[in-house]
């Protein structure tokens, strides 16, 4: 807590009224009026300046509320921040204006500004509040302050890091990121010529001076020797970030910032005319020797303008830097430097390729350099055909093993997903084993699925084609118990499985199993093609059963719905008929055998049925392909009241379709089939008590088994007869049964059953009425086929017609 004296300030902050604030901001326009350079830090207006701002950040920190500056203070502060003031009071006056919004009709010279005044406090304060039209003044500025005095004995001078160069290059980084337009021609160039002077031309001595007897200086201070290679071998011809020194010299600090903006600024700069003409070269010469075309472009070098000449000394630097990575560090910090360095630039195929695929040859047998042999792949997704490389190893490495074995790794599916990403165009037609390898990549979403759920949302589309659609679906579906199974293979991996088994013993004891052993490797399964699913998925997820409250596995449920609406969104536009007809048998199966989550299952039966009623209105023929299946399905009372959803639209499929219009495969056989499974159904659910454990049906199902059966029995007049009959005695027990309900507790739930058995009695007394409402023509009027309207509304209507009758 604060003491007692801080909370009275405190206190007296907060509680400044608007007036007081504004005398007191009059007052600090004239304090900061003053001369405040170097030659005013001791005086009393100096000091003044600096109490005052110290109380008004104190008061915008502490009143917890926006406030606003006046213009005129605002524009001081900010002409402070920017002079050549001192450190205090530049810091003190960054803290203020973060605390402010800037007025709207502030404008800063940023040409008046003092090169020497730009430091972090200043440049992130700029770069966060500059209006998009001075950020071209504003980059003039920072490219002016690259403009130091050059020279041997500048460059050279062994005087640790820049002062204000190591902040430019960062705030130049961050507006070339969002704003590369902003740059003009001219600052392309200037900024192309620094960042070569600094990659290629940085000392190779080392910076500062090592005293050779103890606290005597003088003439025996050691001359700083050259820098040195990782292993302690003498430095090659220029100097790169894993060059190894006690100290360091100015320029050589600007190349480890140089190379930390040097990807940033590839991208982001627009090629040139020239380039096109320099790749073609290269590709011309592709028969010759790849150190002969070193030499030979790096002496032409000089004559291409500065971003060709930027392009060819980030290649030599990046191949320089492959070079050091295959030494052996002398110290352990050094040898994770060298794992964080890899080649990124790829615009010269034909020359970095022996050097990648070197790179390549060392790590692959080391899974921790598992994100550096994917930026070394990078090469291989640009070349595969241009080099005639044989990269079929590569990618069973990068979708086989990587994912198979360090899925729990963050860093590797960030870095995997991304590079999927960026390269799909070329993945998804040319290297099979990316389908073939779709379980796999799942297990990054299995063990973490918050984290990579965007990714597989933009994937997912690519990974389904007909060959793997079905085995994807039941691989989407068992998502849960392959986040379950990874869970359990890292606990029997660890050393302290035994002791942190607890609630999953049972589940590790089945993992351990031969018995099971099967089960469990199927769902490891590296590749696609194995089968479909598991005929023992009910036994499963029995063993998994106490794995439904693990975070991971509640994780990976939540995320299916999304994955398999993006899933059918993708199949209908590759699928056939024949694959529709497979994937909605599989839709039937599949709803009876999910992973036991309530609140999944539930979720899991509302995405199947609509997109099960989403492709027969596609493909109405479907219904009578599968019109056994559906049958099926839809005479099992058990799902009416465990599959609600599914349920109602199978009903309300083989109620709408199943007429001699739709199809004329639809036989009288086929429709008093279907009429006396769902009439016995009917009579069943409202007839019996619930299964125990279950609720009673819900009224929409009732109502839809009512007008299925009449629109059946529309169409074969025979049938008109019995579902009168079924309906006037449904009707008779609801209106009995209000106030003393056993199935419906609600009286709306009553009201709505009774009033569909009036309105489809009454319209069925007129037999050639009821067939041309209850079967429209396949293109019959628009209020038979919009949900909201059709067919209610129409059935009331003619509801006072049939009572006349």
């Amino acid at each position: 807590m604060y003491s007692h004296g801080s909370e009275s300030l405190l206190k007296q902050a907060r509680d400044i009224q608007d007036a007081e604030m504004a005398k007191f901001c009059s007052r600090m326009v004239k304090q900061t009026q003053g001369p405040q350079g170097p030659q005013a830090r001791d005086q009393a207006p100096h000091l003044e300046a600096v109490d005052s701002l110290q109380r008004l950040h104190l008061i915008l920190a502490a009143s917890g509320r926006a406030r606003s500056l006046p213009s005129e203070l605002h524009q001081r502060l900010l002409a402070l921040l920017l002079s050549s003031s001192g450190e205090q009071l530049q810091l003190l006056c960054a803290a203020v204006l973060r605390e402010t919004a800037p007025p709207s009709d502030h404008k800063l010279n940023y040409s008046q500004c003092s090169g020497g005044a730009l430091n972090s406090h200043t440049l992130g304060l700029l770069v966060a509040q500059v209006s998009k039209e001075d950020l071209p003044s504003l980059c003039g500025l920072l490219l002016r302050s690259l403009e130091a005095p050059e020279g041997p004995a500048h460059s050279r001078a062994p005087e640790g890091p820049p002062h204000s160069l190591t902040h430019t290059l960062p705030a130049l980084a961050a507006i070339i990121s969002h704003s590369p337009d902003c740059l003009t021609e001219d600052h392309v160039t200037l900024l192309n010529k620094k960042l070569i002077d600094w990659l290629r031309y940085a000392s190779t001595q080392q910076g500062g001076g090592a005293s050779s007897v103890g606290f005597f200086t003088g003439p025996r201070i050691r001359q700083p020797g050259p820098v040195t290679e990782l292993d302690g071998g003498p430095s090659g011809d220029f100097f790169t970030v894993l060059c190894v020194a006690q100290g360091f010299t100015e320029d050589q600090w600007m190349n480890a910032h140089a190379f930390s903006l040097l990807r940033a600024w590839l991208l982001a700069s627009t090629a040139g005319p020239g380039e096109h003409a320099a790749e073609a070269d290269d590709h011309s010469d592709v028969d010759g020797s790849v150190v002969s075309m070193v030499s030979a472009t790096s002496s032409s070098s000089r004559l291409f303008a500065p971003r060709e000449r930027l392009r060819e000394k980030a290649f030599l630097y990046a191949q320089r830097l492959i070079e050091q990575s295959d030494r052996k560090a002398l110290k352990r910090a050094d040898s994770e430097l060298q794992k964080a360095v890899c080649l990124e630039d790829v615009s010269q195929v034909f020359r970095a390729f022996p050097a990648v695929k070197a790179l390549y040859g060392r790590l692959s047998p080391e899974l921790g350099a598992a994100r550096v042999l994917l930026a070394s792949r990078q090469c291989d997704s640009t070349t595969r055909e241009t080099a005639a490389v044989d990269c079929e190893p590569v990618w069973r490495l990068v979708f086989g093993r990587l994912p198979a074995e360090l899925f729990n790794d963050p860093h590797l599916a960030h870095s995997l997903l991304r590079f999927t990403r960026l390269h799909l165009h070329h993945l998804q037609p040319r290297v099979v084993q990316y389908t073939q390898a779709f379980p796999n990549l799942l297990k990054f979403l299995a063990w973490d699925s918050p984290a990579v759920l965007e990714d597989f949302v933009d994937l997912l589309p690519s990974l389904v084609t007909p060959g793997t659609a079905v085995e994807l679906l039941h691989s989407l579906l068992d998502l849960p118990c392959l986040s379950a199974t990874l869970v359990l293979q890292l606990r029997l991996a660890s050393p302290i499985s035994e002791a942190a088994g607890g609630r999953a013993q049972l589940s590790l004891e089945a993992f351990r199993s031969p018995a099971h052993r099967g089960l469990f490797l199927f769902l490891l399964r590296a590749e696609a093609g194995s089968g479909d699913t598991i005929a023992r998925l009910a036994t499963l997820h029995r063993l998994l059963a106490e794995a439904a409250d693990w975070p991971r596995v509640v994780q990976a449920a939540q995320a299916v719905p999304v994955l398999l609406h993006v899933y059918f969104n993708a199949v209908v536009t590759v699928a056939n008929e024949k694959l529709l007809s497979q994937l909605v048998s599989v839709l039937l199966e599949r709803s009876s055998l999910l992973f036991n989550i309530p609140t999944f299952i539930k979720e899991i039966h509302r995405v199947l049925s609509f997109h099960l009623l989403r492709f027969c209105k596609l493909r109405p023929s479907l219904v009578v392909d599968q019109s056994h299946e559906l049958l099926e399905f839809a005479g099992t009372t058990a799902n009416a009241f465990s599959k609600e959803a599914v349920f109602t639209n199978v009903v309300w499929l083989l109620g709408e379709v199943l007429s001699g219009g739709s199809d004329p495969r639809c036989s009288v056989e086929l429709i008093t089939s279907c009429f006396e499974s769902l009439e016995a159904v009917l009579f069943e659910v409202t007839s019996s008590a619930p299964p125990p454990g279950e609720e009673p049906v819900a009224p929409r199902v009732i109502t839809s088994l009512m007008s299925a059966l009449a629109k059946l029995a529309s169409r074969s007049h025979d049938l008109i007869p019995r579902v009168s009959l079924l309906l006037s005695k449904l009707r008779a027990a609801a209106a009995a049964a209000r106030g003393g309900a056993v199935l419906w507790s609600r009286e709306e739930d009553l009201v709505a059953i009774v009033t569909r058995g009036e309105e489809l009695c009454s319209l069925l007394r007129l037999p050639g009425v009821a067939q041309s409402v209850l079967t429209p023509p396949p293109r019959g009027p628009r209020w038979h086929r919009d949900l909201n309207v059709a067919p209610s509304r129409q059935l009331r209507a003619l509801s006072g017609l049939a009572l006349l009758h």
